[in-house]
């Protein structure tokens, strides 16, 4: 990597654990870990008793869908919720899901009440919950801490949940085959309930904006929008969705592992799993360094490779120990991919977007892990199992090589926060539904500079479409060539206020790029105007416009 790069990428980088310095994030991520455990004991009760009540292989991997494709189907709704609302509340209400199916769960298995699919049904319960959780505690982040922190912020959080999969897996073997997966359902909900206690005792708020909330239908398609039009998340979002779609059989198909190619139990399975864990957390204490040695598309590239070696060696070996150390670099290499990902999108994303992008990026991810979970384990019943891992193993050197199509960039920081925006004296007494505006910016751009500013108009569309603008084009005078106008549309008034609030510090730089190809002795004219139907019955409704100069 050039010195440019690690310049770069340590300009975003923060001591791994300087994020535990504030005290809101300290107690949050240190309740998240105990979930976490409770999570993973229960992950490994419910897939312990599937594999004893079912003799379906598609049924046990369903145990992994069951609990994502919840997060594919509502992420986006989350998102949008996130967005609008408290991001504590949005927290507290999944969390609520999670910690009232798990008591479901507990309750019924103690009455002896229970089959292969009411435990898919309560595990998707909890999918839910978590839906509404993931966006809101990773959007949080950015309204904790620092913008710089966020990195050694995001990398904590998959570390501390990794250094928790190194030891709640084999907690959990240990819990169901001394005491049953009833004490271990039990002990999930109490760490849930946990959590929810210290997030009624912790507070933060996030950036308020001055302008009213967007209804619902209204923030999931401008997210998607800003999503589809953001290289770096739209790549992000490719390479995790594949990612997720062929590394997903590692977990997936781990309990047949354990049963049928090692003949073990489910303490052999916690074994697993803690070998995965251990290589996970051992990646993320050393992520900081990693990220200064090599760039990020690298690190995803090896990252690929080391867990499509992970799947080979647990097709071929009947050892425990040499599978255990197999999914130390399968858990390294899925660390490092997830913690590089989440972070793009994170710092491709600006505040008021930010848990739109997150919940869609984790929407498709979570289908991936849905889908490979059920494509792995039909090919393990109908086929084989080792089958199953060579076919995930030879994908994940296919994904592997998207880096030559979809490149993750190195991250850098940019000033994502929107600098407000005045509102421009109107002659007419305008009703935030009343529309469609019609914007038009003129220029007078001399003949030397006309590429110049075509590349940066291309780039303006770019900007401007995903904030909101619709119809965007360009024209040239054709009696004065040197005229140029900008022109698009909003909705409504209301619609024209977002687009300018949510115009970032990095958006304006364009801006200036553009008045320093402008020639003459004003800057670009700025001219508004209110679309009306013609024949209207009165003169006021013929088209009005105001000029205001920036």
């Amino acid at each position: 990597m050039s010195r440019v790069a690690r310049a770069e990428a340590a300009s975003v980088s923060s001591a791994t654990f300087a994020p535990l310095e504030n005290s809101t994030f300290r107690s949050i991520w240190l309740a998240a870990q105990v979930s976490s455990s409770g999570w993973l004991i229960q992950t490994v009760a419910v897939s312990w008793l599937m594999a004893t009540i079912s003799t379906s292989d598609v049924m046990v991997a369903l145990v992994q869908t069951s609990t994502t494709l919840p997060v594919f189907i509502l992420s986006i709704f989350a998102g949008a919720i996130t967005d609008n609302f408290s991001r504590r509340n949005v927290m507290m209400l999944g969390w609520c899901v999670i910690a009232l199916s798990s008591t479901m769960l507990t309750v019924l298995v103690g009455l002896g009440f229970y089959n292969p699919w009411m435990i898919l049904a309560f595990s998707c319960l909890a999918g839910c919950g978590a839906a509404f959780t993931d966006p809101a505690w990773h959007a949080s982040v950015g309204d904790i801490l620092r913008k710089r922190e966020i990195p050694a912020a995001v990398t904590l959080i998959s570390v501390g949940y990794n250094a928790v999969r190194s030891i709640g897996p084999a907690l959990g073997g240990i819990v169901v085959a001394s005491f049953g997966p009833l004490t271990a359902f039990a002990a999930a909900t109490f760490t849930y309930l946990m959590l929810l206690w210290t997030l009624g005792r912790c507070n933060w708020t996030g950036r308020s904006s001055p302008l009213p909330r967007e209804p619902l239908t209204a923030a999931i398609h401008d997210g998607a929008r800003f999503t589809a039009l953001s290289s770096e998340i739209m790549a992000a979002i490719a390479r995790g969705t594949l990612f997720g779609l062929t590394s997903i059989s590692i977990l997936a198909l781990l309990p047949l592992v354990a049963r049928d190619q090692l003949g073990g139990g489910p303490i052999a399975y916690g074994i697993l799993m803690a070998g995965f864990g251990t290589g996970a957390l051992c990646a993320g204490i050393s992520n900081n360094v990693l990220r200064r040695s090599l760039s990020q598309e690298r690190l995803t590239t090896l990252a690929c490779i080391a867990c499509a070696a992970c799947c080979l060696a647990l097709a071929f070996t009947p050892s425990l120990v040499v599978a255990a150390i197999a999914l130390t670099l399968g858990g390294a290499g899925w660390v490092v991919t997830w913690t590089g990902l989440d972070v793009s999108v994170q710092l491709s994303s600006p505040r008021w977007v930010v848990g739109r992008t997150l919940s869609i990026y984790s929407a498709f991810c979570s289908g991936g892990i849905a889908a490979g979970s059920w494509l792995w384990g039909v090919i393990a019943e109908n086929y084989s199992l080792a089958l199953a891992l060579e076919t995930s193993a030879g994908a994940l050197l296919l994904v592997a090589a998207t880096g030559l199509l979809l490149p993750i960039r190195q991250w850098k920081e940019a000033d994502q926060d929107p600098l407000g925006f005045e509102t421009p004296q109107l002659a007419l007494d305008l009703k935030s539904r009343s529309g469609p505006i019609v914007v038009k910016v003129e220029y007078s751009i001399p003949e030397k500079n006309v590429e110049a500013f075509l590349d940066q108009m291309r780039e303006r569309r770019r900007v401007q479409s995903r904030v909101g603008a619709r119809r965007w084009n360009l024209q040239r005078d054709l009696q004065e060539p040197s005229h140029w106008t900008e022109t698009f549309r909003t909705p409504t008034w209301m619609d024209y206020l977002r687009l300018n609030h949510r115009l970032t510090a990095s958006d304006k730089e364009l801006d200036q790029r553009l008045l320093e190809l402008h020639t003459g002795e004003l800057p670009p004219r700025i001219k508004l105007s209110i679309e009306r139907p013609t024949g209207a019955a009165r003169k006021r409704d013929q088209t009005t416009s105001l000029l205001f100069r920036r």
